[in-house]
């Protein structure tokens, strides 16, 4: 009766107190109340409505190319960096069930079995005689637990849930990273396709004219310079298309890794780019510190921090704990578990650091200073959020109109092209003013095909700088942070070379 009442006593300390520290709250950051580089006048971007889910899920789909969408699916299966990032979210996870297990008690038993003799002596001094050789048969088990009276362990806990949670930020971050990359290398593919389909034709193009000079010359009409011009023009353009296939292999070779695939096996078929930039829902910069990964990140980082003052705090306060030893001693094996061979004790323990050095006011000023930094990362980590959508914001929306622009150069260099070709044919100009003519409309074309490209890549990187869909209510809550199965949402699929997720032993 007496354990139950200590026992129980113990507890209801520990439901009454409270966890030292400061209390937190989310630090403020800088947000403006709208984006500066999204006028209301440009086509490639929309203001998200609550029900806009364009951006939800499988973002890529937006682009509306199936076998861009066969790709990005193999990025969360097959990605090393992404698997890298989820074995750390598993690690911080068992770290904050680690942290968890403190609020149990411990138990270690020590059996031994020891074999003792000595000498007995007489009062008078005469010399004794062996006394007989004793076998001793114990088995203790010895309990100790610390009662979280000061919240050292409920700080720790919550440092180590929020680590976990800013781990599972941390890997939806490098999961939007690598399928932005993925997509951006895509199009970039694509756009090398386009411009090799152009140098091609081109080539074509510049062999016909070569045809035609020789013939011309070999008739007298024009000089052999002609046909130099014609025959340099066309190898020059030839080496261009040919320049381009390091660019294309290296590019597939970069997908092929992000997809986790050797080079020397993959491959994708030439395509040019076909599809138009896709508009992007945006929304209010107040919404993207819940849609940034990195952001939430950050913010659980300053809560995992603002817990560890906590627990810095909780040093100048006493430990309680409570501690116990049962079990059997006897001599002999037979009647080891006799009710007369048990023995028990059972008692608490408090324990206060009276002098230290000012070790615990060092280690909560380290504690604080870590908190002071983790909040300027934080903020930083905001301004940046925002530099990068307004970058390409300003960037799709300048390269809209560059786009249109360059539409008109080209169908002036062609014109200006065709005019030189006619007053070379009537004998008014030189072929060099041709090889001019068709230098700057080949330049313009690709200038084209280039702007093309830039579009779609600045349309990856503003869905990944608005976070991909993602939302902070994605984050595992505490609960599931703590699960022993946090890490298999994350894991679509068993790595090889190791267990699946939850395959290990129970304590």
């Amino acid at each position: 009766m007496t354990v139950r009442r200590l026992v129980l006593g113990s507890i209801s300390i520990v439901s009454s107190a409270c966890a030292v520290g400061p209390t937190y709250q989310r630090p403020p950051a800088p947000v403006p109340p709208s984006y500066k580089e999204a006028p209301a006048a440009s086509s490639e971007w929309k203001a998200a409505q609550p029900s806009d889910e364009a951006l939800r899920g499988r973002w890529w789909e937006v682009f509306g190319d199936p076998a861009l969408n066969a790709l990005e699916e193999q990025v969360a299966v097959s990605n090393q960096s992404v698997a890298q990032a989820e074995a750390a979210f598993r690690g911080a996870a068992a770290l904050a069930r680690a942290a968890r297990a403190s609020f149990l008690p411990t138990l270690t038993a020590t059996p031994s079995a020891t074999r003792s003799s000595g000498v007995t002596t007489h009062a008078s001094g005469a010399p004794g005689v062996a006394a007989p050789t004793v076998t001793t048969y114990s088995l203790p088990v010895d309990l100790s637990w610390e009662l979280d009276v000061f919240g050292r362990i409920r700080r720790n806990v919550e440092a180590g849930v929020a680590g976990a949670q800013a781990s599972a930020a941390d890997l939806a971050a490098v999961r939007l990273a690598i399928q932005a990359e993925l997509a951006s290398d895509y199009f970039v593919l694509h756009g090398l396709d386009a411009q090799k389909q152009l140098l091609d034709s081109t080539v074509a193009a510049y062999q016909t004219a070569l045809a035609l000079t020789t013939n011309r010359y070999k008739q007298g009409v024009v000089s052999g310079i002609d046909v130099a011009q014609a025959e340099t023009q066309l190898e020059t353009t030839r080496a261009q298309a040919t320049d381009l296939e390091i660019s294309r292999a290296q590019v597939e070779h970069a997908i092929a890794v992000l997809i986790g695939k050797a080079p020397g096996g993959f491959s994708i078929q030439p395509q040019p780019t076909q599809v138009a930039p896709p508009q992007v829902p945006v929304g209010l910069p107040s919404d993207l510190l819940e849609r940034r990964p990195d952001v939430a990140a950050a913010e659980r980082l300053v809560a995992a921090a603002n817990a560890q003052v906590g627990v810095a705090r909780a040093a100048y306060f006493p430990t309680l704990t409570l501690g116990g030893t049962a079990g059997y001693q006897s001599s002999t094996l037979s009647r080891f578990f006799s009710i007369p061979n048990r023995f028990w004790s059972l008692g608490p323990s408090l324990a206060e650091t009276i002098f230290s050095g000012g070790k615990r006011r060092a280690l909560t000023d380290q504690a604080v200073a870590a908190y002071d930094a983790s909040v300027a990362s934080y903020r930083e980590t905001v301004l940046t959020s925002f530099q990068e959508v307004e970058d390409n914001l300003v960037a799709l929306r300048v390269l809209a109109d560059e786009a249109q622009q360059q539409e008109g150069a080209v169908a002036a260099a062609e014109r200006s092209l065709a005019m030189a070709k006619n007053r070379y044919q009537a004998g008014i100009s030189t072929y060099l003013e041709v090889v001019t003519a068709q230098s700057a409309a080949l330049a313009n074309e690709r200038s084209a095909v280039d702007l093309l490209t830039r579009r779609m890549t600045a349309t990856v990187n503003l869905v990944k700088a608005l976070g991909g869909g993602w939302r902070a209510s994605d984050l595992p809550s505490p609960a599931a942070a703590l699960a022993r199965t946090a890490g298999a949402a994350a894991a679509p699929s068993p790595v090889p070379g190791r267990p699946a997720a939850g395959a290990t032993k129970t304590d």
